[in-house]
């Protein structure tokens, strides 16, 4: 497969031109040794958000791997996808409709700077029964149906997070018939499984009938930080692809890094080469740890190809203990709090890094389950607007002090990032008591 921004990038190097443009480094190789190919917009290279040639031919590369309608990148991560296609859902939807958007309980804090950024109406899907993760909200098809069946008008679209941060799927197929039969859109936060198109079969939302999702190329896929794609599927509401770029820009710099652009064309080809095969053998090898960890008595959460979740705390460990134990033995995990201890692989993830971690894993000798407190559902009171809240005068207080406050921003950590109380919402105890539990010390909350 080409890779025409790679390809550009090299060239431009071995032109050896005076460059009297951005940025200041001018392509001497500093300490990075990767000036040469940081450019901008200059002659030949695109421009990001008006694409017509070399980023525009990876684009359509990009596109034809995922087998979706269109493909479009970001340098700013899954983030600016996803206020992007939340933006296409809510101009697309039929004219006097109300601007609500109908989500999983369990989003990503970007979500709720997009609904004050679009002044949109987020209504809420729970969680079925008890659920042991603030990361978690699993959602069903019969459960949706009766949210959707319950509102006065369709939403602009239905909203979940899948993977979740856990490594929990959700069963997009059954989700989208539903969608699609109230006439509204299934929109997917799919940040953590961009890989999801090469195994076999497809576990991709656009395979499973999602409108549109987004993909953080970079949490699973060998790319920079920060490269993502926002995809729509084929067959798709007319205008979603023709507007993306526009939306896109809305949340974007106008200095998209280059360098980030190449990784995602560069992906293209691996993806298009070896890339498939890495992928399925990696998610063979955890498969296989998986089950040997599961055969010695661990109890694992998820059932994401490439995410490993330890259930610490029935191993009679503290999640965030056991991180700690993993890092003395030189393994670093993507997330932990009390409960649960995140490891992701990728493509990358040697054999020999699964046997490091099971090694490690090996020294955690099993002690008595910890007691696991049911945990609340926060159902605060809407007192504001997502908008009004985030756009009002605020302080921070101790969590402990909230009871009673109208939370502003959501006041919650990267990762996981999922809020236990939403901006225009009265805190209740409940969601104090979701603070105490995950370790939130303090809260940002309108001035009285």
């Amino acid at each position: 497969m080409t890779t025409p921004v790679w390809d550009f990038l090299q060239g431009y190097e071995r032109e050896g031109l005076c460059r009297l443009h951005m940025p200041g480094h001018k392509g001497i190789r500093g300490p990075l040794g990767c000036e040469a190919w940081d450019v901008t917009e200059i002659a030949g290279a695109d421009s990001l958000y008006e694409a017509s040639g070399i980023i525009a031919k990876s684009e359509a590369n990009a596109a034809a791997l995922f087998g979706s309608g269109a493909t479009f990148y970001s340098t700013e991560g899954s983030s600016q996808c996803l206020k992007a296609m939340l933006f296409l859902a809510l101009q697309s939807r039929p004219a006097g409709t109300p601007p609500v958007i109908l989500a999983a309980r369990n989003v990503h804090k970007s979500f709720v700077y997009a609904a004050a950024l679009l002044d949109f109406e987020p209504r809420w899907l729970w969680p079925e029964g008890e659920t042991p993760s603030l990361c978690a909200c699993p959602v069903t098809a019969a459960g949706l149906e009766r949210a959707l069946a319950a509102l006065d008008a369709p939403p602009a679209a239905v909203y979940v997070t899948s993977p979740d941060y856990l490594g929990n799927m959700a069963d997009i197929s059954a989700l989208a018939e539903v969608c699609h039969a109230h006439g509204t859109l299934l929109l997917t936060d799919n940040a953590h499984g961009a890989y999801l198109r090469f195994l076999e079969p497809s576990l991709h939302p656009l395979d499973q009938g999602a409108d549109m999702c987004c993909d953080s190329a970079h949490k699973t896929l060998p790319v920079l930080t920060g490269g993502a794609y926002l995809h729509v599927r084929k067959g798709a509401r007319a205008g979603l692809g023709i507007n993306a770029k526009a939306a896109l820009a809305l949340f974007g710099s106008t200095s998209p890094s280059y360098l980030t652009l190449a990784s995602l064309d560069l992906c293209n080809a691996y993806l298009a080469g070896e890339g498939r095969s890495r992928i399925r053998a990696a998610a063979g090898r955890l498969s296989a740890l998986k089950q040997d960890l599961t055969r010695r008595g661990w109890t694992l959460a998820g059932d994401e190809p490439l995410k490993l979740t330890l259930d610490a705390a029935a191993w009679g460990w503290d999640g965030r203990e056991l991180a700690e134990h993993l890092r003395v033995g030189g393994v670093e995990p993507e997330y932990a709090d009390r409960d649960f201890c995140v490891l992701m692989a990728s493509p990358k993830t040697t054999a020999e890094d699964l046997q490091w971690t099971a090694d490690s894993l090996d020294c955690a000798l099993r002690k008595a389950a910890l007691p696991r407190p049911a945990l609340p559902i926060a159902r605060g009171e809407r007192a504001l607007s997502a908008r009004q809240a985030l756009f009002a005068p605020r302080e921070t207080v101790p969590a402990g002090k909230s009871l009673g406050r109208i939370c502003g921003a959501p006041t919650v950590s990267c990762p996981p990032a999922v809020p236990a109380a939403m901006s225009g919402e009265r805190i209740g105890p409940e969601a104090v008591k979701l603070f105490q539990y995950y370790g939130v010390e303090a809260v940002d909350v309108l001035k009285d």
